[in-house]
């Protein structure tokens, strides 16, 4: 079976076409999939007061519908803008992912709903896909977290409840995806941290990494029957130039033993949605991918 994951995504600025309908040519590789995983960042909500932030983000209720209709079927908003209007603006979210059969992950109602994954037998193959965001503003990291009592995010900052989850999870799946939001902004190396999470993770018994945040796209590496991806830039996205408009779908094969192929298909963002690239643009845009494992020391 197949599990395809797109970055970044909202519908703010030009991404916000996407509402329309016209996701971009790109999504149609999530939808051949068996699964489809992005990374919803931002509120879906009209209500709430943003946050002490630079940038908040939010969206109408339709957007998960047309993230639906597009051939997604899980989205995570553990990052750094999925309660940029408060737990109202996060209850809102959950209700319009409810309301449109769209499973949302990396949060909750309390710490226990945060930290669940979504769980799916697909031919025989067992899987939990989790979301975490090990990327908070200082305002967020004690506010923002699920606890026992409160509604919110799924924090990797906190890797125990995380890395517990995992390891409990491994014991009635066959295939563990975690999708987080981490690393730096523009930096297309993972950084330590990411490093040392990644492998925290597959120790754990992730059979796949998948990350998001820097804006820009990081490597992808292969371990035995895991398969790490840690950054997959924007997606539906208000990226106009330069590194921010390249994009692109992971595609991850699985059987019941873990990962046995990958593949990226490359993108590029032109009017805030992903565009499938073709003959030399996709050749060459591919083995630069490639070769960004290389070239930040990634193994």
């Amino acid at each position: 079976m197949q599990i395809a994951f797109g970055g970044d995504v909202h519908f703010t600025g030009s991404s916000a076409a996407a509402l329309s309908g016209d996701v971009g040519t790109a999504v149609a590789r999530l939808k051949a999939a068996d699964l489809a995983v992005v990374n919803l960042e931002t509120a879906v909500t009209d209500r709430g007061t943003p946050g002490p932030k630079e940038f908040t983000f939010r969206a109408p209720a339709k957007a998960m519908n047309v993230l639906r209709k597009s051939g997604i079927d899980v989205v995570t908003v553990a990052n750094n803008h999925g309660m940029d209007y408060g737990r109202v603006g996060l209850a809102d979210t959950l209700a319009a992912g409810r309301r449109y059969g769209m499973h949302v992950i990396g949060a909750g109602a309390d710490v226990t709903a945060a930290y669940a994954p979504y769980r799916k037998t697909i031919r025989g193959v067992r899987v939990a896909i989790f979301g975490a965001t090990d990327v908070l503003d200082d305002f967020a990291i004690s506010t923002w977290p699920a606890t026992e009592s409160r509604s919110g995010l799924a924090s990797a900052k906190d890797s125990d409840l995380l890395l517990a989850a995992v390891k409990s999870a491994a014991a009635t799946s066959d295939v563990i995806v975690v999708d987080l939001h981490w690393g730096v902004e523009l930096q297309s190396c993972p950084t330590a941290r990411q490093r040392t999470l990644a492998a925290q993770l597959t120790k754990a018994g992730a059979d796949i990494v998948v990350g998001s945040h820097a804006h820009v796209v990081e490597p992808h590496i292969r371990k035995g029957r895991t398969a790490i991806h840690y950054g997959l830039g924007n997606f539906i996205f208000y990226a106009k130039t330069g590194a921010a408009t390249q994009s692109g779908v992971y595609t991850v094969t699985v059987n019941r033993r873990g990962v046995v192929g990958t593949k990226w298909s490359p993108a590029t963002i032109r009017g805030g949605r992903p565009q499938l690239l073709t003959g030399s643009a996709a050749k060459a845009a591919t083995e630069r991918e490639n070769r960004l494992a290389d070239s930040c020391g990634v193994s």
